[in-house]
């Protein structure tokens, strides 16, 4: 038997060079599933993006999704792009195997834990306070090259990776310390500032786009202690749930993260086409 893709609709593009189909997988033109490519909104037409992949139960466990997978890389390969990515659920276990076993490397994934019942007592000598508008300047700044050099490293020019910075913070924060939904804090030792946190409420969630604990102030707890005090300020602004991101390099955040509870709900992975 014969898995291929077949094309549901005409090829999508855009005037940016943006590209999108969708298409069926077939066995001796049988339809058992489904698949959807793009390319990124973000990085653009030579990164490709596996929007869906689904096979029917009854054809699962026959090497209809690998087929399917390798078939999709040949389009983006057709495409021009050079890197294929997707973001695998994590309690889908088959398809994070199958990206394992196809080469795909984990960049970064989403967790989240539930809320507990009563906010979290910070360490002894450890206080939040709110960011003020003199150090948000400096905190904004430093912020947004951080953010630049991750989306460089994710092959954007310099060019595009800082007009992105500025045009995605200047969306999530557009009234600065003062956005509603939003807390901007300082984490203080004994009266020293050691780091920052900004923590953004979701409805009746929460989800913590960064902390950092200051480089003279690090490998003392201090990150667990920012962590603490999002769930503290989460729980106060009435959230039951609070998720974030981490990257895959990043083992000292991961192994923080976990042990306070939190669990992984996306898995980001990509694979260079060559």
């Amino acid at each position: 038997m014969t898995t291929t893709l077949r094309p549901t609709e005409p090829l999508q593009r855009t005037v940016d060079g943006s590209r999108s189909r969708h298409y069926a997988v077939c066995v001796n033109s049988r339809p058992v599933g489904t698949l959807h490519l793009a390319t990124h909104p973000v990085y653009g037409p030579s990164v490709a993006q596996v929007l869906d992949l689904s096979v029917d139960e009854p054809d699962r466990g026959r090497g209809r999704g690998t087929v399917a997978a390798l078939a999709a890389e040949e389009v983006a390969r057709s495409w021009n792009c050079r890197r294929i990515e997707a973001s695998v659920p994590a309690h889908q276990a088959g398809l994070l195997r199958l990206a394992a076993a196809l080469g795909y490397v984990e960049r970064n994934r989403n967790m989240a834990k539930a809320l507990p019942g009563r906010p979290p007592a910070l360490p002894a000598g450890s206080v939040g306070r709110r960011m003020t508008e003199a150090e948000f300047g400096p905190w904004l700044a430093h912020g947004k090259e951080q953010y630049a050099r991750t989306v460089m490293e994710r092959g954007a020019s310099e060019k595009e990776a800082r007009q992105k910075a500025d045009r995605d913070h200047a969306a999530l924060l557009p009234e600065g310390v003062a956005t509603p939904d939003v807390l901007l804090s300082v984490l203080e030792q004994d009266g020293q500032s050691v780091g920052t946190l900004w923590l953004a409420q979701r409805g009746d969630g929460a989800y913590v786009y960064d902390i950092e604990v200051g480089p003279a102030h690090r490998g003392r707890g201090h990150g667990r202690s920012l962590m603490l005090l999002a769930e503290a300020d989460s729980l106060a602004a009435g959230a039951t749930r609070i998720g974030l991101n981490v990257f895959a390099g990043n083992t000292t955040a991961q192994r923080l993260y976990e042990s306070l509870g939190y669990a992984a709900t996306v898995h980001h992975v990509y694979k260079q086409l060559l």
